[in-house]
């Protein structure tokens, strides 16, 4: 975005930050990817290719030196159309100061049936298969991996699901990942009805048990030795909390055997203590109701560092994004922790029900916070913003620390009405304006209202960003290297790709 921009929401969101405490990583550099760029789709329109909230997950292929990053089910918000995908990409980073640049898609990956002959798509199942209790190929992917074997491993918020895919060269030279398999789901994390009956799409009171709306699988990893995938929901059971998931700080961290798909063990990721984010926010007003820990706050990536430590990003939803394009709203938790499985209690068949605290001699993961997002960024006179949740680490360096790789997802710059109606974000730090979808020769200062003409000098579509962080991984264990990369790599830029990159303080 623009500087001037830049340096207003910065200095909107500084107050309140608190690094006390944390264990410093430095702050590199950011590479800015605008809201209008394209990745390699046919089409026009962000439901087509638009390059948007290709930061929903971040994975680091060290073994080909090539990255992914995850959209998610498009800018529709299940209301839209929109063949799901992945972006395959390369990135330079200094291996003496960790500094990125030189950003080139060169891939873009659509998720297919077995056979390829349809593509999965964002489009919630009651209007994609007619039927809230039926999947289908109704795809919210949150969380990706790539295997020895070269497959994928997504999970997915809708279902909770794990799917594994295997990316396939078609006869036109295209890549597509094809359905392989899916993992079994325990049962008590499937949104059910009083009934019993399945509903994938409807919230409380419809749903009673299982993963809350649009709040499934968020983050997935597996060990180095590639035998455990864990798979992390963004919040509580709705059913797991008192009187509801919304006021629990409970999250499960689901372990599976990749070889069978089944689950292993589950474990109790606890949140911070809203007690805790609230004193960080300036001003009572501003403070974050009981009703929002279990729902507000939650749990966006993961990564495993060895067989049982994982890093974390945890997060609120505020910041400068489609809902608050000029970040008014004062942000509480932008924050990696590192987990510790060790000592922590199996609670697979524990049920939570109706209640925030754990039972005597349960015992949560062990957590550490490892890097404070927001003051780190703030410090650097960057604007906070909304949805931090990518997470990879990258490349060794010289010095002996990694660059760890941190994500966004800007929600395609989009934001649509109930009914599925879209509308373009933009914004000049200052100011917002809604346009038609591509269409900026009308524009709204709130949706609805009197049209103000074509969309001023200075606004822009709220873009994605990149984020390099130095940090010490001590007993850091690489992933299995994967297979040689049989695909290629195409040095293909995307139309309308332009890349932006701030240099940080090192």
């Amino acid at each position: 975005m623009a500087t001037a921009w830049s340096r207003r929401v910065g200095l909107a969101v500084l107050g309140g930050i608190l690094a006390a405490g944390a264990v410093r990583a430095d702050f590199v550099n950011e590479i800015i990817i605008p809201g209008s760029a394209t990745d390699l789709s046919v089409g026009s329109g962000p439901n087509q290719n638009r390059l948007g909230g290709q930061f929903s997950d971040l994975y680091y292929d060290r073994a080909n030196n090539v990255y992914y990053g995850l959209p998610d089910r498009g800018p529709g918000g299940g209301l839209v159309p929109y063949e799901t995908r992945v972006q395959q990409f390369t990135l330079d980073v200094n291996p003496t100061t960790g500094a990125i640049g030189n950003f080139k898609l060169t891939r873009t990956i659509k998720f297919k049936t077995a056979d390829g002959s349809a593509a999965f798509n964002g489009l919630n199942p009651r209007l994609l298969n007619g039927d809230p209790s039926v999947l289908g190929r109704s795809f919210d992917p949150e969380g990706f991996v790539k295997t020895a074997s070269g497959n994928f491993l997504v999970s997915d918020e809708y279902g909770p699901s794990v799917y594994e895919f295997k990316p396939v060269k078609t006869g036109s030279g295209e890549v597509e990942a094809r359905f392989v398999r899916a993992f079994t789901t325990p049962a008590n994390l499937l949104p059910r009805q009083p009934d019993g009956a399945l509903n994938y799409v409807d919230g409380r009171p419809t749903i009673t048990t299982g993963r809350q709306d649009n709040r499934g699988f968020e983050g997935l990893t597996v060990s180095p030795d590639g035998t455990k995938a864990y798979a992390v929901l963004q919040d509580p059971l709705v059913n797991e909390g008192n009187p509801d998931g919304r006021r629990s700080r409970n999250v499960r961290v689901v372990e599976f055997d990749t070889k069978t798909g089944l689950s292993t063990a589950q474990y109790v990721y606890q949140l911070e203590a809203l007690a805790d984010i609230n004193a960080r926010i300036p001003g009572a007003a501003d403070d974050f109701g009981a009703n929002s820990q279990g729902r507000n706050v939650g749990v966006s990536g993961i990564i495993a560092l060895d067989d049982h430590r994982f890093l974390v990003i945890e997060r609120d939803n505020r910041g400068v994004g489609v809902e608050d394009p000029t970040g008014a709203v004062p942000v509480g938790s932008k924050r990696v922790f590192e987990i510790d499985l060790t000592g922590a209690t199996d609670v697979s068949g524990l049920d939570l029900t109706g209640t925030n605290a754990l039972p005597p001699g349960v015992v949560p993961v062990g957590k550490v916070l490892r890097l404070d997002l927001q003051a780190e960024l703030a410090a650097a006179g960057l604007p906070v913003l909304e949805k931090y949740e990518g997470l990879a680490v990258g490349p060794q360096l010289l010095d002996g620390r990694f660059a760890l790789l941190v994500g966004t997802d800007n929600d395609f710059s989009v934001t649509q009405t109930g009914v599925g109606e879209q509308f373009d974000v933009y914004t000049d730090g200052l100011g917002v304006r809604y346009t038609p979808l591509g269409d900026p020769s009308h524009s709204f200062a709130v949706i609805g209202g009197p049209d103000l003409g074509p969309v001023p000098a200075g606004f822009e579509l709220l873009p994605s960003a990149l984020y390099s962080f130095a940090l010490d991984l001590p007993g850091f264990v690489p992933q299995a290297v994967p297979e040689p990369a049989s695909l290629g790599l195409l040095a293909v830029g995307a139309a309308g790709l332009i890349v932006r990159l701030r240099r940080g303080r090192r």
